[in-house]
């Protein structure tokens, strides 16, 4: 047996450091959240008497965050409740997911506690994505999120009934349907429920840790409360607005029909997923500007489809990483994405632009934010 290379042993080491990260952020979740609030408390109580006066009512409003504050912060506690064996094969006990809430886990008093300023801002770009993992509970598992499932969800869903009709395809369980970037897990959970074979994949374990939580453990209908607009603190019509409530699952994740063929892989998708002619159709929502070379992304998908599988895209050309200055990124708008995507191999059958969608918008927001997304449907030719 040969022992493991240097490169792997410090591969591994950096997962089990971004791990334990992650986990951090989520328990410094509350930490930052009071921070903030005692930053708009602060400032008020330096204002002149008359201007605090004026402000008694939203005084009032600041007092109930805090509670709102505390029953995000023991969802966001039940989230990585046990995460530490979550994956097969990985050990991440030594990651301390114990504790349940910030002060427990790491002994420090929340109106003292400072963070050094190059550990801070670390932090609080980790922490706003657990803000953002409570808005996709709220798109994905929340009645509250249906308007925003449908403009999304439902023509890929919609189209995918039309490519394997069940007149013509009985068994739908024969049918292999993957999502890559399948976020918390919704759209894949949808596929699956209507009778077919479906895998997510996802490589943030941000949302993995989220997405484990409510498909495995969530076995009821509404059973947890959020705020998701809490740290929302402008473009508020009302105070209600930012401190508005939203309950999940909407469904039963991990009772509803239980018999179906469904699963959810962790990492990068280019690692993940090798395998020539494996799949019937890659179903993709949000995901391919995702990559810093798109091209990487619409070759694999050629590669593990069967001949004549069909992969279906909506979303937009966001490029994530476009301004990273230290990532190569390319953000080829979409007509030249056409011509990649026909050079590759791929057969079009159908695409439009001009799609309306949101993604984990607040409804009541002064600002609302749509894009006009491409949906199209391709098909890897027969013929290699």
């Amino acid at each position: 047996m040969t022992s493991p290379s240097a490169a792997d042993e410090i591969d591994e080491e950096k997962e089990r450091a971004h791990f334990r990260a992650v986990v951090t952020a989520f328990k410094y979740y509350k930490l930052c959240g009071l921070e903030r609030l005692h930053k708009s408390e602060k400032i008020i109580s330096l204002l002149p008497h008359n201007h605090q006066r004026r402000l008694e009512k939203y005084k009032t409003y600041l007092a109930k965050f805090k509670k709102c504050l505390d029953i995000n912060n023991s969802v966001v506690h039940l989230i990585i409740k046990d995460v530490d064996t979550m994956f097969e094969n990985v050990d991440h006990s030594n990651a301390d997911t114990s504790g349940t809430n910030g002060t427990e886990s790491f002994g420090c008093n929340y109106n003292n506690c400072e963070i050094t300023s190059l550990k801070q801002h670390k932090m609080q770009h980790d922490v706003e994505k657990v803000q953002s993992v409570l808005k996709n509970i709220v798109r994905d598992w929340s009645a509250v999120g249906v308007p925003e499932r449908e403009q999304c969800y439902r023509p890929i869903l919609n189209e995918l009934e039309a490519r394997f009709p069940f007149e013509e395809i009985s068994d739908r369980s024969q049918i292999k349907v993957l999502v890559p970037g399948a976020g918390l897990g919704r759209l894949a959970w949808e596929i699956a429920n209507r009778g077919y074979m479906c895998q997510g994949n996802e490589f943030s374990l941000f949302m993995l840790f989220a997405s484990n939580f409510v498909l495995n453990r969530c076995p009821d209908v509404n059973m947890h409360t959020v705020h998701p607009w809490l740290h929302q603190y402008v473009n508020n019509v009302t105070c209600e607005h930012q401190l508005r409530p939203a309950t999940f699952p909407d469904v039963k994740p991990s009772a509803d029909k239980p018999n179906y063929n469904f699963s959810m892989t962790a990492g990068d998708f280019l690692k993940v997923y090798t395998e020539p002619d494996e799949w019937n159709c890659v179903a993709t929502c949000f995901f391919i500007d995702c990559a810093p070379n798109v091209i990487e992304f619409i070759e694999r998908i050629y590669t593990i489809l069967m001949p004549g599988g069909f992969w279906i895209n909506l979303g937009p050309l966001l490029y994530h990483y476009s301004d990273m200055p230290t990532e190569n990124s390319i953000e080829p708008p979409y007509d030249i994405l056409l011509d990649i995507i026909r050079d590759v191999g791929f057969d079009i059958l159908e695409e439009r632009t001009g799609v309306k969608t949101k993604y984990a918008q607040n409804p009541n927001s002064m600002m609302q934010l749509e894009y006009d997304s491409v949906f199209f449907v391709c098909r890897k030719t027969f013929c290699s």
